[in-house]
């Protein structure tokens, strides 16, 4: 933590009332914008649960490509195993 002014502040007191409401309204919205980005990196159990989804969602999309890639092949094997199992058959009735 540094103990310096921040970016942006005044160096000095501000001159008039309004301008010391502005400081304050611009501190309070930077307060608050820090004060959400922790809690977002605290918050164990939702960042856990967006990567499951997220790692979910690539498992589901490889799957369907995987699948898709290999239906051909899949076909061509039972149907080469069927051709086997026909030829078996039909030798055994002789």
């Amino acid at each position: 933590m540094t103990t310096g002014p921040r970016a942006g502040a005044a160096a000095g007191p501000p001159d008039d009332a309004a301008e010391l409401r502005q400081q304050i309204r611009q501190a309070r919205e930077q307060l608050g914008e820090t004060v959400e980005e922790l809690a977002a990196k605290t918050d164990v159990k939702a960042r856990a649960r967006r990567k499951a989804t997220e790692l979910a969602g690539r498992v589901k999309g490889g799957a369907g490509r995987a699948l898709a890639r290999d239906v051909p092949s899949l076909a061509a094997a039972g149907g080469a195993l069927v051709m086997a199992l026909l030829a078996a058959w039909l030798w055994r009735k002789r």
